[in-house]
């Protein structure tokens, strides 16, 4: 630790007396400095050790001394020692009173110890302290290195939890914790997701101080590059030293080095996982499970959903929202203990593989519907397969993708297009303008008032051709409707009696919203 006044008042060879301030000779002193100005605060930074004779100041005058003291307090001097034998034998009663009534440290200096003693002392005191604080960091740097290559982060974050006395979590990508030490801190760490959140959204490196005095928390980014990777939390009861800021600086190279060697191992499986999606979909599943081996789990054993994603047709988003995604969701496969395959294809396709109702598949429920507009993707889902009908599988993702993308939605399920309607599916502008040139022609005879025709058609078409059923609904005789359909045939040119015909002209007052009662 720096030294304090009460090492020094302890210290045989400097001989001081302390004469006030008894309480406060705990402080540190960051450095001993002479001055005989009679205002010597516009040259202090905080945390001296003045030292003085008295040569320039009032010392018997009452009000001066109250004065000066309190300048001293202000600017942070932590105590003052008075030189005697040299303009004064004794230390003046005035500046005696002024100290204790401030509660300002007086240390008394005898004649035969100069100051330069007593500045070499705190000199030689702030220098060991600084070599112990490296020392102990470069032990530290030791421990840490260690741990990260026999057991891994979690060993580090522990390590670092007891160097710095206090705790460390490490959290992924997405904000949440991986390891964290000692137990006990999980729940403080869980609710730094939001802190962590926002320095994500900062180019690497970041920092940032959250918490109060008694709980201070240093929030550091990990990832060489300007996207971050992850964060490391470190929560003390005060500001770090010099010892634990340099174990803390060797845990977030460490972590970083860890990271981007998950990242080289990532990318590696990637590389298998693309030979293993593509076997599947030639229709190998037993070349693609005898090459996938155990990386991926029972994944191949179990149903399995395929996800196909693209980024959206809006604008440019921060950063690619392919690769988010991808870490969005191995991270809640991790959480969960899942296996799941991401197979990057450029920057414009990411495919997943992963099981059917794990929580992956719902990890990347939630994360469309929430960060859609945001993250700028679109995706489509299957319906749950195994290896064997993989590439039926991949084909109702993509068809599930491209309806996706019509309905200007963030996720679409194949489950969803079989259980719903198939009119949503036509609701795009090809579809619409086919359905407005159909029905023109019987709309500009309705506007001349010479008949209902369109209100007609729907109703006949609605009570499947019953002429009886159909001229009720709209209120007129069944030979009137009878005349009307005839119409509707001769300004189309086209049969009634045909049912493509019956069924071209139902989708198109459905699609134009005119086939509803």
């Amino acid at each position: 630790m720096p030294p304090t006044l009460a090492s020094l008042v302890q210290h045989s060879s400097l001989r001081l007396l302390v004469r006030a301030g008894e309480d406060r000779l705990d402080t540190p002193v960051r450095w001993a400095h002479v001055s005989e100005l009679a205002d010597p605060v516009p040259y202090m930074e905080g945390g001296e050790l003045l030292l003085t004779t008295a040569l320039t100041l009032d010392a018997e005058d009452p009000e001066a001394m109250r004065r000066y003291v309190r300048r001293l307090l202000g600017a942070g001097v932590v105590g003052l020692g008075f030189a005697v034998g040299v303009n004064y034998d004794e230390i003046p009663g005035a500046l005696l009173d002024a100290a204790r009534a401030e509660h300002l440290p007086l240390l008394e200096v005898p004649r035969r110890t100069p100051f330069l003693a007593i500045s070499k002392a705190v000199s030689a005191a702030i220098a060991a302290d600084q070599y112990r604080a490296v020392t102990a960091g470069f032990e530290a740097q030791r421990e840490l290195t260690r741990a990260a290559l026999a057991e891994g982060p979690d060993a580090v974050v522990a390590r670092l939890a007891a160097h710095v006395d206090g705790w460390a979590a490490l959290y992924d990508a997405s904000g949440s914790v991986v390891a964290v030490s000692p137990e006990w801190a999980a729940r403080r760490a869980a609710r730094l997701t939001p802190d962590v959140e926002r320095l994500r959204e900062r180019p690497a490196p970041a920092s940032a101080v959250v918490g109060g005095t008694d709980d201070r928390v240093e929030l550091q980014s990990l990832g060489t590059g300007r996207r971050v990777r992850g964060a490391l939390a470190v929560g003390t009861a005060a500001p770090l030293g010099t010892a634990e800021r340099y174990a803390v600086h060797s845990a977030i190279a460490l972590l970083t080095l860890t990271t981007e060697r998950s990242r080289s191992l990532q990318a590696a499986e990637h590389r298998l996982g693309a030979a293993v999606v593509r076997m599947m979909l030639a229709g190998q599943p037993d070349h693609a499970r005898a090459v996938a081996g155990d990386v991926y789990g029972g994944l191949l054993d179990a149903p399995f959903r395929l996800l196909v994603a693209e980024p959206s047709a809006g604008g440019e988003p921060a950063e690619p929202p392919l690769p988010v995604l991808a870490e969005a969701l191995e991270a809640a496969a991790a959480r969960a203990g899942e296996a799941v395959l991401t197979v990057p294809e450029g920057a414009e396709r990411l495919v997943v593989l992963a099981a059917d109702g794990g929580a992956v598949a719902a990890a990347c429920a939630g994360y469309a519907e929430r960060e859609a507009d945001e993250a700028g993707v679109v995706v489509g889902l299957s319906a749950a397969a195994d290896p064997v009908t993989a590439a039926a599988a991949y084909k109702q993702a993509e068809q599930a993708l491209s309806v996706a993308r019509r309905r200007g939605r963030a996720l679409v399920e194949h489950e969803d297009l079989a259980a719903g309607s198939v009119l949503p599916l036509l609701a795009d502008e090809a579809v619409r303008a086919f359905a407005d040139g159909m029905l023109r022609a019987l709309r500009e005879h309705d506007a001349t008032g010479r008949g209902d025709l369109v209100a007609s058609l729907r109703a006949w078409l609605s009570r499947h051709g019953q002429w009886d059923a159909a001229a009720a609904d709209l209120g007129v005789h069944r030979h009137t409707l009878r005349y009307r359909m005839r119409r509707v045939e001769e300004i189309l040119g086209r049969s009634l009696d045909d049912p493509d015909v019956r069924m071209e002209l139902w989708l198109a007052l459905k699609t134009t919203g005119e086939g509803e009662q």
